[in-house]
């Protein structure tokens, strides 16, 4: 049998003994740099170091090993090309047939020491050759690898070129980690200059879903390398899997609940729009005036609460139908309620915050936009109308506010006493998106206020809004009519005030 050569350096030392041990009882020569060549060494391998190879001992606090043509020539040659082999011969290099190497932890613990250069050259030319060397980054092919090479004496082509896929798509990760590293380290939005030129989200799949929107739709669920989410952190503590719709909905909702207020605050979404918001004395009364706004739409919702979950609020929850319930602790009584629902979704989240810039695919693109961050503080508003909002009216004008803007538009919700009572999403036109909030809100909008997330365009929605019984309303401004809506107000007697902010939400 041929002798061939084959080159360890691994920073996870994992199987990489059994490996080697397997390799030199198949007459494999183990060549090594030096961290990898001391661990086998101490396993009685047999390995020869690469500095002897080379003639050039590692320097650099070990930065330079295997960037050296005795090893690169050895792994880049073309064995089917004469003047690559005759160059070999020349230059006395013996070829090397298989590359085992994974990389410095970067995407774990990022700096500028963590980004590994000689081995990511090393997987690169391996796989760039996978003609003739076989690659492996991954201690989980270890086993089937070696079981290939007792059986055929070499990695087959179909094997290697698998491989070398496997090595270019590291590559290609490691990369993309780093880059958004430093991405996150000078922000890709530079409010002088705009969005970065390039922005790099590195993808790894985290679970298979059932399947998507429609049961006819694949799905999985995937995170974004060096920027974890607070969905790694979570706990579930019962319930089936999630599906799509359950973490789109979930997002919205945790969402929410984090940015609202620090006091306790209760949120129900369902079809990623909030169905039931409230801020309360105590997380009880504001789920339950939260679930108050639209009984009907919270049936199969998900609900978050930004407070230990209570007793109390298991077993409110019990008497209705909820998919998921996300909170940041549980009490011990209030778990085996809930795990009563075996279908129950149970989640403990850590604190959620927007992301630095929003993404939606489009064919063949992207379009990228900052996130849309919420003003909530009254004094960079302006009072528009003769009539100033009371202090009730300023406290639910802006929690209004802070609901709307996470309201698919055209968006209305009428609020009082810091729970909505109707809410209106995705509305072709802002007249019955009104219309359909104070409907929803009937008698329980008299005396409160109401919130557009952009300007009325005419003077109607404020006219509906008056017949329902509001009596202060909150919008961005801006409108051509602005004249003509603030007068309606007037005439009217409501407070009115502009922000200078619309929140559209597509």
């Amino acid at each position: 049998m041929k002798r061939f050569r084959a080159l360890l350096s691994v920073y996870d030392k994992t199987d990489v003994v059994e490996l080697a041990s397997e390799l030199v009882d198949l007459d494999w020569e183990i060549i090594s740099s030096g961290g990898t060549a001391g661990f086998l060494g101490s396993a009685e391998i047999q390995v020869t170091e690469i500095s002897e190879i080379t003639g050039f001992p590692e320097m650099l606090e070990g930065r330079i090993k295997t960037l050296h043509p005795m090893i690169h020539a050895g792994i880049l040659a073309d064995l089917d090309n004469s003047e690559h082999v005759n160059d070999l011969e020349f230059h006395k290099i013996s070829p090397i047939g298989l590359v085992v190497v994974n990389l410095y932890p970067f995407i774990d613990t990022p700096s500028i020491e963590t980004i590994d250069i000689g081995g990511l050259s090393l997987i690169r030319s391996a796989a760039k050759n996978y003609a003739h060397v076989g690659v492996i980054v991954d201690p989980s092919d270890y086993s089937d690898s070696l079981e290939e090479i007792k059986a055929e004496g070499f990695l087959s082509k179909e094997t290697r070129k698998r491989l070398a896929r496997k090595a270019f798509e590291l590559s290609a990760s490691y990369d993309r980690a780093i880059a958004a590293w430093f991405d996150n380290e000078f922000s890709p939005v530079e409010p002088t200059r705009g969005l970065s030129e390039n922005i790099y989200f590195n993808l790894e799949r985290v679970d298979e879903l059932r399947y998507g929107e429609n049961p006819h739709q694949v799905a999985a669920r995937y995170r974004v390398l060096g920027r974890p989410g607070w969905w790694e952190d979570i706990i579930v503590h019962g319930g089936k899997e999630m599906s799509y719709l359950n973490f789109c909905d979930a997002e919205a909702a945790w969402r929410l609940t984090n940015e609202l207020s620090d006091e306790p605050t209760a949120v129900i979404v369902k079809h990623a729009n909030p169905c039931g918001v409230a801020i309360a004395e105590n997380i009880t009364s504001a789920y339950e005036a939260a679930h108050a706004c639209d009984p009907i739409s919270a049936f199969g919702g998900i609900v978050a609460i930004n407070c230990p979950l209570t007793e109390s609020i298991a077993n409110l929850l019990l008497e209705g139908f909820t998919e998921v319930v996300i909170a940041p602790s549980y009490e011990a009584n209030s778990l085996e309620i809930l795990r009563t629902r075996p279908n129950l979704r149970i989640i403990e989240a850590p604190v959620s915050s927007l992301p630095i810039v929003d993404i939606k695919v489009t064919g063949g693109g992207a379009l990228v936009q900052s996130s849309d961050l919420v003003n909530s503080n009254p004094s960079s508003w302006t009072v528009v109308t003769k009539r100033e909002p009371n202090k009730t009216e300023w406290d639910d004008l802006v929690f209004a506010w802070g609901v709307v803007a996470r309201v698919s538009s055209n968006a209305i919700v009428v609020a009082t006493c810091r729970q909505a009572v109707g809410i209106a999403a995705g509305q072709q036109n802002r007249r019955d998106a009104v219309r359909l909030a104070t409907d929803k809100a009937a008698d329980r909008a008299v005396g409160g206020v109401c919130a557009s997330d952009a300007f009325f365009p005419f003077s109607d929605g404020i006219d509906i809004a008056v017949i329902s019984g509001i009596t202060a309303v909150i919008q961005p401004g801006g409108s051509v009519n602005d004249s003509e809506v603030i007068a309606a107000a007037d005439d009217a007697g409501l407070a009115m005030v502009f922000t200078g902010f619309r929140h559209f939400k597509h």
